[in-house]
């Protein structure tokens, strides 16, 4: 029988910019917004999993166990991620990772021990602060219909300018 990849552990999880809605609205497509440092999921994943375990009410849905992300968001896949630190001092708890080359750009999903799930949209790393912070918001809004390729950090930006008083030229000018 052949072994899983071996479980891969960070040293320090990152701190989490993490953006997300007060309750997921009928119809809405996202919880909300993450805009990791860098593409690297064994130093980013950890700190997501501590900032979504301590939201919420404690136990609410009970540990995270899941991960579903895009192959291609991503420098490494490691099938397993060990992360320190979700309950207590002295808590560990692994957490399964999926990849898949189908999932629309920037989604991340997360699954908790009771099957409840998170969606969120990625902002990518290199992302300028104000664009990736629109995008957050944007995709933290209950309710709205908002899928992620169209919740990019530039067309965040494009509608933020647009919402304060600038035009977009039109393409066929």
């Amino acid at each position: 029988m052949k072994e899983d990849a071996p479980e891969r552990r960070a040293s320090s999880p990152s701190a989490s910019r993490l953006l997300l809605g007060l309750a997921r609205a009928p119809g809405a497509l996202l919880d909300g917004g993450w805009w990791p440092r860098s593409a690297d999921p064994v130093v980013e994943l950890p700190g997501l999993v501590l900032a979504l375990q301590g939201h919420g009410p404690p136990g609410d849905h009970g540990p995270v166990t899941h991960i579903m992300l895009r192959v291609s968001d991503w420098d490494s896949r490691p099938r397993r991620l060990r992360i320190e630190g979700v309950e207590g001092l002295t808590d560990t708890r692994v957490v399964r990772l999926s990849w898949f080359d189908t999932l629309p750009a920037g989604l991340l999903t997360v699954i908790y021990a009771d099957g409840h799930r998170v969606d969120l949209l990625t902002v990518p790393p290199d992302t300028e602060e104000t664009a990736a912070w629109a995008a957050m918001r944007q995709a933290a809004r209950a309710g709205e219909d908002v899928q992620t390729p169209d919740t990019s950090a530039e067309s965040a930006q494009e509608c933020g300018w647009e919402s304060e008083g600038g035009r977009l030229r039109d393409q066929e000018e």
